[in-house]
């Protein structure tokens, strides 16, 4: 496992994906041992089940940080928008933030019910090629708090992945919580099944974000996750009266660009501020359609081009053959 504020993790750690995940010698002392060992080796027959449910996936991409409001799931919106611009490609979106779901509201779906038929659980479409999951639609009122430990919460992920009828799908995008708990843990640990083209990783320019930034990234190592690449978002912002730029967000240590070079990963693009994002977020719209001209409109389609290229390029669909 990754660091915590626990303490650091064995020097021997098997990684949270090992049989011996929380069981061997090395795991003695350390803070996430119940953690991992509670959700080690997942049962082979759930794995065939998840297979199968699974198999129709071409791509697989989770969006995912360290750090608590750094725009993960105004990104995983805007990624969906982005790829479901192409009407040829089929685009689901899964939220499996459990306790803080606003997939839904920003997708204009608030209010909205999932169906169940002899398939599984339908998703909810924002159109016809673009689905979406959340336990947001099984909540009576979006005010409703998810008090949930651990086993819960991996119950319901493994059944959005088991029960949900997703159908052909292009692009699977996980959205996820903060940190690098259970829900991170389940999530890669069921996807083992299939195969996960890797990790997107959102950051802000500081350094209190790239703290928890490069804890997340180690995560990705410890289980052996892909890290397509790192976003930073509110990468400064342009006035729209003055054209002057100001960094809000002052990237005191350097920022991402220099937190990738330090860790050899790829910085997949930084995206301005702009006030109509958050705009667009409240209102259940896409602020790539609402906002065509804007700059940060144009990072996120570059952004999003290189995400298909690395999924193009690393997609191996003899992974999932048994």
């Amino acid at each position: 496992m990754a660091e915590t504020a626990g303490g650091p993790q064995p020097e021997d750690c098997p990684g949270s994906t090992s049989a011996q995940a929380g069981r061997a010698a090395a795991c003695q002392g350390c803070p996430n041992q119940g953690l991992c060992a509670a959700g080690a080796a997942p049962d082979p027959a759930e794995l065939s089940e998840l297979r199968s449910r699974l198999q129709a996936v071409k791509h697989t991409v989770l969006v995912l940080s360290g750090k608590g409001g750094v725009g993960k799931s105004t990104f995983s919106t805007l990624l969906a928008h982005g790829l479901a611009a192409d009407e040829a490609k089929q685009v689901a979106l899964l939220d499996i933030d459990i306790c803080g779901p606003s997939i839904p509201k920003m997708m204009g779906l608030e209010g909205e019910q999932v169906h169940q038929s002899g398939s599984g659980w339908s998703p909810v479409y924002v159109e016809e090629n673009l689905g979406v999951m959340s336990v947001g639609f099984l909540l009576s009122s979006p005010d409703d708090a998810v008090i949930w430990r651990g086993p819960k919460k991996n119950g319901l992920i493994k059944q959005f992945l088991r029960d949900v009828d997703w159908g052909e799908v292009d692009y699977l995008i996980v959205d996820t919580p903060p940190g690098t708990s259970d829900e991170h843990l389940s999530v890669v640990q069921y996807l083992s099944a299939t195969h996960v083209d890797g990790a997107v990783i959102i950051t802000t320019p500081q350094e209190v974000a790239l703290q928890d930034v490069r804890k997340e990234i180690n995560f990705c190592h410890k289980v052996k996750l892909p890290i397509i690449g790192v976003v930073e978002n509110m990468s400064g912002f342009i006035c729209p009266k003055c054209k002057k730029e100001s960094q809000i967000f002052p990237p005191t240590t350097g920022g991402a660009e220099k937190m990738c070079q330090n860790l050899n990963v790829s910085l997949l693009g930084k995206v301005p501020l702009d006030p109509r994002i958050g705009e667009c977020c409240d209102k259940g719209q896409s602020f790539l359609s609402e906002a065509p001209e804007s700059p940060a409109t144009s990072s996120y389609r570059d952004i999003i081009q290189r995400i298909q290229e690395y999924c193009d390029q690393h997609h191996l669909p003899e992974e999932k053959i048994i």
